[in-house]
């Protein structure tokens, strides 16, 4: 009998930069598509205007895509060591408005954490459309303020999303799994997160998948010259920004 091959694993965070994302590492998930961001050197990235069109006007009319050629599944997970991976869902965990406090009473110790994503959906704004937009465009108002930025380049767009329904913890740990164990983790998670025994010693967790939330981002830094839009470049500085 021919056994069928599993799927490889590949690493999450790189699978995403080689389409030009970033994952988010935050407990922040507002990010919305358009948005301008104020990125300063040495400073965190701010929010500056919720959308492109309430600092520029254009006659051109902007309209996200599905892209359906990014979608991300179990396959694409980020493997941690155990205090590693517990600290980087410290912050993930916020997201789902849970603390690590909780799961830590549980699980003292164990081998690894893993990280991924299930149920995806990407949503782009073409980048032709909007270096067309910004070649049109005038400041909505006077704005000295948005000049300055610009012309410094410390202001970014958003241009793409990578939307989950699910967020998927996998923890090797170092003791046998039992059925209390089991309810004890669901006790310490409130309901957010469905735990399922995986292995002997491995547990899963998946959240509920009531409504997709932002996994990962592609952002672009907007070029000026003396006021005039020039270009954009995809961002590669981003675990400053996200």
């Amino acid at each position: 009998m021919k056994m069928e091959a599993k799927p490889l694993l590949t690493n999450l965070s790189k699978h995403l930069r080689e389409q030009g994302y970033d994952l988010i590492n935050g407990p922040l998930r507002n990010y919305k598509l358009l948005q301008l961001w104020l990125k300063k050197p040495g400073n965190p990235a701010e929010l500056y205007y919720h959308t492109l069109s309430h600092a520029f006007s254009s006659e051109q009319v902007l309209t996200s895509q599905i892209n359906s050629a990014l979608k991300v599944s179990a396959r694409y997970k980020n493997e941690y060591q155990f205090n590693m991976g517990m600290s980087v869902l410290d912050v993930l965990l916020h997201s789902f408005g849970l603390n690590l406090m909780e799961l830590q009473s549980v699980f003292s110790s164990g081998e690894k954490v893993s990280i991924a994503y299930e149920g995806s959906e990407t949503q782009e704004v073409p980048l032709a459309h909007i270096e067309n937009y910004m070649h049109t465009a005038d400041y909505l108002h006077p704005n000295p303020s948005l000049y300055s930025h610009a012309n410094r380049d410390q202001i970014l767009l958003i241009s793409g999303l990578l939307l989950a329904k699910n967020l998927v913890i996998t923890i090797d740990t170092d003791f046998e799994i039992s059925p209390e164990f089991i309810v004890e983790v669901d006790k310490k998670t409130k309901g957010a997160l469905n735990a399922f025994k995986k292995s002997e010693k491995s547990i899963k967790m998946v959240s509920e998948g009531k409504s997709l939330f932002p996994v990962a981002v592609k952002a672009h830094r907007l070029h000026f010259d003396k006021g005039h839009f020039i270009k954009t470049n995809l961002v590669t500085d981003s675990r400053a920004f996200f």
